[in-house]
């Protein structure tokens, strides 16, 4: 164990030392900005992230939960804050958070170069929206950010060899089944290789997807759901749509998935009692920082990476 964390410790002080990683997070740094920037002059509000929470995010993935106890009380690390944002828009229309994210995902990820098992995603959740709003939204605000970030990066982005290319909305929409049919279940990487411009993967059928994503009343057994997906082989940017938010349905929903009700008695109580109809979406912001700045992997996004399978600190 020894000789393994001095091998860690060593592996970590040459990223430190790295000079690009100073370089990369001036990036970061400025993206962070500018996402936060524009939503605010947008009317969304900041709210504080959830740490810890008797629920979160199910998953249909497989990640291990992450959990501590206090008091004789489970909580949970926050996977995402998908329940708690439907809840906040019951205070305020426009909400966003940098969430802090645990998700202790399977070695096998550990190569993809996207995936870490501590991230920052940017939650935003919209009363009454519908997924087309969102849609625009997130494509207005890619647009901004890579605009800002290239005019105010644009010696860190020379440093690192990295052109950016701002597309132009709206982005392509391609439907699910058809990427499926095209190209079976690597579709995704393989339509972000052929890809120059970011797109989008629409119409996810309701087996894909967990029990909070909204189902078509037009179009049974399709979500009113989205994935944003980076071009030159980045993959995935953010995923989100609409919610379900009658009781009957909810409860529906947890049932077909599988998922224990009991698991869910906080976020079902309110439900029962009334909340809004909403639309949202989640962006990993270290995966943006990872294609703004062309880089191999995500570990090279962060000053201290946690990935999966491995120690950190």
């Amino acid at each position: 164990m020894a000789d393994y964390i001095h091998e860690q410790i060593t592996k970590l002080y040459k990223h430190l030392m790295n000079p690009k990683l100073s370089t990369v997070l001036r990036v970061h740094s400025e993206l962070r900005k500018a996402l936060g920037d524009f939503l605010r002059s947008e009317g969304f509000v900041e709210i504080p992230p959830v740490i810890i929470s008797a629920i979160t995010d199910p998953l249909r993935h497989a990640t291990g939960k992450a959990e501590v106890e206090y008091y004789g009380h489970r909580y949970q690390l926050t996977r995402s804050m998908i329940f708690h944002k439907q809840l906040a828009v019951m205070a305020y229309d426009k909400i966003f958070a940098f969430s802090p994210n645990i998700r202790l995902e399977p070695i096998e990820l550990a190569d993809t170069g996207r995936h870490l098992i501590e991230f920052t995603q940017l939650d935003l959740e919209v009363k009454n929206a519908t997924r087309d709003a969102v849609m625009k939204l997130a494509e207005d605000m890619i647009i901004h950010v890579l605009k800002t970030t290239a005019h105010n990066c644009s010696k860190e982005l020379e440093t690192l060899g990295r052109k950016l290319s701002v597309p132009s909305a709206p982005f392509e929409r391609i439907a699910y089944k058809d990427a499926y049919e095209r190209h079976m279940g690597d579709f995704e990487i393989i339509l972000s290789q052929q890809h120059k411009d970011p797109f989008w993967i629409v119409d996810i059928p309701i087996e894909a997807r967990e029990f909070y994503d909204k189902e078509d009343e037009t179009k049974r057994g399709i979500l009113k759901d989205m994935d944003l997906v980076y071009p030159e082989g980045y993959g995935e940017a953010l995923s989100g749509g609409e919610r379900e938010y009658e009781f009957k349905r909810v409860a529906y929903r947890i049932g077909r998935s599988g998922v224990n009700l009991e698991d869910y008695d906080w976020y079902l109580e309110f439900v029962k009692i009334g909340i809004p109809p909403s639309a949202g979406f989640g962006i990993g912001v270290e995966r943006m920082t990872r294609y703004i700045c062309g880089l191999k992997t995500i570990e090279d996004t962060v000053p201290f990476p946690k990935m999966p399978g491995e120690l950190g600190i």
